[in-house]
């Protein structure tokens, strides 16, 4: 099972999947040029929705139907510290299906 953090600093963000950083996906799309964000609705927190997807999933195509109602619901509600667990994502994309 994977889990997703995310921690906002002095410093920044920080993301990560299994303690490593998560990757943005925005070489397959860019939703912003500006990194993740969360706690709510935009460019960055939909960037992290569609990040989250696409490693959860490994399909561009769902990934992208997905983030807008995946960013809403999930991530811009996200305290400044959050966790999250593979099977949370899936709870979550099934409530959104």
């Amino acid at each position: 099972m994977k889990t997703y953090s995310g921690t906002r600093t002095i410093d920044g963000l920080d993301v990560r999947v299994n303690d490593q950083p998560l990757s943005d996906h925005a070489d397959i799309h860019k939703f912003t040029g500006n990194g993740f964000e969360w706690t709510y609705e935009g460019p960055g927190p939909k960037q992290l929705a569609f990040a989250i997807l696409m490693d959860h999933l490994n399909d561009k195509t769902k990934a992208l139907q997905l983030a807008d109602g995946f960013m809403t619901e999930i991530v811009a509600n996200f305290a400044n510290e959050w966790t999250l667990t593979s099977d949370d994502v899936e709870k979550a994309i099934n409530a959104l299906v």
